[in-house]
């Protein structure tokens, strides 16, 4: 009997690496391994010089992480399985975005150098890193007085969160970084150069972070020059044209790369791609229709159409920009899990901590179980998810969370499920905003790490939304879909498949538990839904900016 062939994913996330080897024949996940970041995120100084970062809205990272990632998790996965490096025919890889870094003509990170070590313009921008506001507002107001056309595609309006906004922030604060940088590369596209040895772009985040198209390519020249003389050549001078289909192969692995990994050299690497959207195959979504929520610190929702539509908020509608032939629908949340993690750092009481800890439960756990107690609106709150700002619709990060209705007697439980509760009328929003908009949401099926660690929370989403939410087979699923793209990087020839659809066929599952809405308790969310959107519209639309003030009065010394 023929020996097994894997294919390798790795899953850049925003405090770890998680590495997964599949069996290619049918998606079973033989190994996986992690690797927390050593620097993680960073927020407040920078690693080695302690040079502070000017604003609370910085968020950096350490690209020497990525590679001690590929080094602490590929032979580790290889050491679980008992596989031989032979056996892994194709290696997939997905990132957060968009993060971008500034590198010399080599990919040298411009960071590692020591003239630039204490600069933080030099560094890896997070996809959370929203201190380009000020530039994206200049980009947008520049696409409007412009008529540029591409900007319905984006929702109306470019997030801080995207290329060409943390591009113009290097060039306006740090010109010295910005001219000494030979390109200026999404972090997804420099670890295929690390792996590689060649520099490619993938279509993901050149569609959805950078603002190019199939048709169109990226914006004209004009454009740029509007926005600042010398970024007129942006695109020429550090960023590429050509850009590879995903699931397309970027190369084979470089003789260096492969024996500090324990893999054979020339082994099948795929263009570079988002966690989100490598996610939706790996849930078995492979048409239109059918939205998949990765559900964690944030949450992407992903879906296809026939054609393309213009919804106001939508993060970006690219074409093949998730699945082949299809228009890919990107919209977000910019805080999710995270809220829920911050409640916990910040607003428990002692006691609370002490009975999870006697009874063995996490924090999470124990105001879970406390907050299932309680019906739809008995806890007499409603909040606002915006403690990272509004992705989706409003496009956002000037805003912050609300909640309303506190009173002596409120306890942390309620606290809790009242977040929970905003987050899913976020998604309820956005969901309502595709289907009034022309982009059907038939179905939908949820991965990461929430679906898989909280039943009350899925129950909340699917009462809130009147909608089943199924559940991906694998809690890898960001890592299982980049090996899928690994094993089609391949292709059939290889032991692999030839399209994505093939490879989803195989090795893509969902669980058999459904969570099913339930008619009275969506009956009470439509009403207090109602009040989310009245206080959505009242503090996100312009008619009261206190929030916006709020900030600004913070940010005086």
């Amino acid at each position: 009997m023929a020996e097994p062939t894997f294919a390798l994913g790795i899953d850049y996330g925003t405090e770890s690496a998680r590495a997964v080897l599949v069996c290619v024949a049918d998606g079973q996940e033989v190994a996986s391994a992690v690797y927390e970041y050593s620097n993680g995120v960073i927020t407040d100084r920078l690693p080695d010089t302690g040079t502070p970062l000017p604003a609370h809205d910085w968020a950096l990272q350490d690209p020497d992480d990525y590679l001690r990632a590929l080094e602490a998790t590929v032979p580790a996965c290889l050491k679980e399985a008992g596989a031989s490096a032979e056996q892994v025919i194709g290696i997939g890889t997905d990132f957060t975005a968009c993060t971008m870094l500034p590198t010399k003509a080599d990919g040298t990170p411009l960071c590692t150098l020591r003239e630039f070590r204490a600069e933080p313009n030099a560094w890896v921008k997070l996809w959370k890193h929203h201190a380009a506001q000020p530039e994206a507002d200049r980009v947008n107001a520049a696409a409007r007085r412009l008529g540029e056309p591409w900007l319905k595609r984006y929702g109306g309006k470019i997030s801080s969160e995207w290329f060409f906004p943390k591009a113009l922030q290097i060039l306006d604060e740090s010109p010295e970084v910005y001219h000494a940088a030979d390109r200026l590369i999404e972090a997804a596209d420099w670890i295929i150069w690390q792996l590689t040895g060649r520099e490619t772009r993938n279509l993901c985040t050149a569609g959805y972070k950078a603002i190019w198209s199939k048709r169109d390519g990226f914006p004209r020249r004009e454009f740029f020059q509007a926005l600042h003389p010398e970024f007129a050549d942006v695109v020429d001078e550090k960023m590429s044209r050509d850009i590879l289909p995903l699931g397309g192969r970027a190369g084979g692995l470089t003789d260096a790369m492969a024996e500090r990994l324990g893999l054979a050299p020339g082994t099948a690497v795929a263009a570079g791609n988002v966690d989100a959207h490598v996610a939706v195959p790996a849930c078995t979504v492979t048409g239109p229709g059918k939205m998949v929520m990765i559900m964690g610190t944030s949450i992407c929702h992903m879906v296809c159409g026939l054609e393309e539509k213009q919804v106001p908020g939508q993060c970006g509608v690219v074409e093949d920009g998730i699945l082949p032939g299809l228009f890919g629908f990107e919209a977000g949340q910019s805080a999710v899990g995270d809220i829920f993690a911050w409640f916990v750092r910040t607003c428990v009481p002692a006691a609370y901590a002490n009975e999870a800890r006697q009874r063995g439960l996490s924090v999470h756990d124990l105001l879970t179980e406390k907050a299932a107690a309680y019906r739809p609106g008995q806890t007499g709150l409603l909040a606002l998810d915006w403690w990272n700002g509004n992705r989706s619709v409003l496009v956002d990060a000037d805003l912050t969370g609300l909640v309303l209705g506190m009173h002596l007697g409120t306890r942390p439980e309620e606290m809790y499920r009242a977040l929970i509760e905003a987050t899913a009328f976020g998604t309820y929003t956005i969901i309502r905003a595709f289907e009034e908009h022309g982009v059907a949401v038939d179905e939908i099926v949820c991965c990461g790490g929430l679906p898989e660690r909280n039943d009350l929370l899925m129950q909340i989403y699917s009462d809130v939304t009147n909608r089943p939410f199924k559940i991906a087979r694998s809690a890898q699923t960001c890592a299982l879909g980049s090996a899928m793209h690994g094993a089609v990087a391949a292709g059939k020839e290889a032991g692999g498949y030839d399209s994505i659809d093939q490879a989803a066929a195989a090795m893509a599952g969902v669980r058999d538990k459904i969570y099913t809405h339930d008619a009275d308790a969506h009956a009470v969310y439509e009403q207090l839904f109602a009040e989310y959107q009245a206080l959505h519209d009242h503090f996100g639309r312009g008619v009261n900016d206190v929030m916006k003030r709020l900030k600004a009065l913070k940010g005086v010394e």
